[in-house]
């Protein structure tokens, strides 16, 4: 116990942090198979006993980054269960919290799309998928709350997450690839209530085309 308050009192104030930033930001740059831990600790002004005290090893610091947000976006998603609301406001809560969430961690989430999408790096497995089912199952357990409640449509649920989940990615990848044409939280919202105009029950049409 006296070794561990001694290390705790010999880190610097913000060390751990300033590691998780510095190791994001070259994993990124280098890639993760690249970057070595010297590099690291140089990067966040630590030595190395500190990022073996917090992290034990780099892949413990690269585990830790996709913790951390998980752990961020799980209680997004835990929250969204116990709003009050409407389907309709519910969802575009849930969306703009989860969009600032990836403007807030869009290093980690620019290196997890490198690690998914890109070639081999030899990063420790951690299950990305959840991240994708658990979002789906969110958004989709919303719209059938919405057409059960006749806010929408009684058509697809399916359908009607994709086209959801279709106008999110679009601004994801926006601000990751082409940030200077960023949709943002605002332009996002725009598409989103295009979205659910065209999936409400409001005005809609009988058969035939006649109001």
């Amino acid at each position: 116990m006296d070794q561990i308050v001694l290390q705790k009192r010999g880190s610097p104030p913000g060390s751990r942090q300033r590691l998780l930033g510095a190791a994001a930001e070259l994993f990124n740059s280098k890639g993760y198979a690249a970057t070595t831990v010297r590099e690291i600790v140089k990067a966040a002004g630590v030595t190395k006993p500190v990022l073996y005290y917090y992290f034990h090893n780099k892949e413990g610091i690269f585990l830790e980054l996709m913790r951390e947000t998980y752990v961020k976006f799980n209680g997004l998603v835990d929250s969204v269960r116990l709003e009050k609301g409407s389907a309709r406001e519910k969802l575009g809560r849930f969306i703009d919290q989860s969009f600032c969430l990836f403007l807030e961690e869009i290093k980690t989430v620019r290196l997890m799309y490198s690690i998914y999408y890109g070639p081999h790096q030899g990063a420790p497995f951690f299950d990305f998928d959840i991240y994708h089912r658990k979002y789906q199952e969110t958004l989709r357990g919303l719209v059938i709350e919405g057409i059960r409640r006749k806010e929408f449509r009684d058509e697809s649920p399916e359908d009607m997450t994709w086209v959801i989940i279709g106008a999110i990615n679009v601004a994801i990848e926006i601000e990751l690839g082409h940030p200077e044409v960023s949709l943002g939280r605002e332009g996002l919202d725009r598409v989103l209530n295009l979205i659910f105009q065209g999936i409400g029950n409001e005005g809609k049409k009988p058969a035939g085309g006649k109001k």
